[in-house]
């Protein structure tokens, strides 16, 4: 018996999973994040993320119904990575000049990867008349694009700076 040829619609079907996933996870991870900043700013910073990432995940779950699937996610080894590189900077620098520099430097990690996988799936959406679920795409990467573009502020303004001071 030949096996079912997958199509783009099972590809960004996986691919909607696999955001999924990381949202939820970045959602459980942003909270340690705050915890471990010394600066108020940098732990502002990762609280709005928090809830902006709330509202991804509610935008992403509307997708999941335009496309006629339940909302689920699927295991996504490239963020399990990502936060654990950022847990490591949580335990190997507490209390050192240098954890926010190291926290920013793994937020926007995580960043870059949602930037990667929503600019995919809006042009998926794009090519496959998914006028909707466009729409909710693209103000996700937006959000996703303005939150790495304030990171690098705080990494100038603040993070970078407190770790060049404490390099003695």
């Amino acid at each position: 018996m030949a096996k079912k040829q997958k199509t783009m619609n099972d590809l960004f079907h996986d691919t909607l999973k696999d955001i999924y996933y990381a949202e939820k996870k970045i959602l459980k991870a942003l909270p340690k994040m705050a915890r471990g900043a010394e600066s108020e700013e940098v732990r502002r910073a990762f609280e709005k993320h928090r809830d902006e990432t709330e509202a991804q995940v509610e935008r992403l779950e509307q997708v999941f119904e335009i496309i006629g699937k339940s909302a689920k996610g699927k295991t996504c080894p490239a963020i399990d990575g990502i936060i654990e590189e950022g847990a490591e900077i949580l335990d190997e620098y507490k209390g050192a000049p240098a954890i926010d520099a190291g926290l920013v430097a793994a937020a926007q990690s995580v960043e870059h990867y949602e930037i990667s996988r929503y600019g995919t799936l809006k042009r998926w959406a794009q090519l496959m008349k998914m006028d909707d679920a466009v729409k909710l795409l693209d103000q996700t990467l937006s959000e996703e694009i303005k939150t790495d573009e304030a990171l690098t502020k705080v990494a100038d303004k603040v993070a970078n700076e407190e770790a060049l001071q404490g390099k003695q």
